[in-house]
């Protein structure tokens, strides 16, 4: 079992910043990979951004040179730095830990708002 909590979300004006928490608990040896989705109203969630286990990432083009994905393993914290916001990236954030061996898992968070005003 595998429990995730987002954090750091709120209301913040285009061209500012945020970063965003996911703190993990429970059995996390089983975890190969953790990222972030997100989802706008009316619109498919989305993947934003995922750390692998070797520390390689990826981003979706919307958030390449803007986004940064990383991780305390210390802490079992992932994060999401987000620079240069924009009003298309208001979305609710969900962080996401998968397990890429048999028997595959996919965990989830509930989410954290951010709005980004213009």
């Amino acid at each position: 079992q595998v429990q995730l909590v987002e954090s750091g979300g709120g209301l913040v004006q285009a061209g500012g910043s945020l970063r965003l928490s996911c703190a993990a608990s429970g059995s996390i040896s089983s975890i190969n990979a953790m990222g972030w989705y997100r989802q706008a109203p009316g619109k498919q969630r989305e993947l934003v951004a995922i750390i692998a286990s070797d520390g390689s990432t990826n981003y979706v083009d919307s958030v390449k040179g803007r986004f940064t994905i990383s991780r305390d393993n210390a802490k079992n914290t992932v994060y999401l730095q987000m620079n240069s916001l924009k009003p298309e990236d208001t979305a609710v954030y969900y962080c996401n830990a998968a397990r890429h061996s048999y028997p595959y898992r996919n965990y989830w968070g509930k989410g954290t708002l951010v709005t980004v005003s213009s």
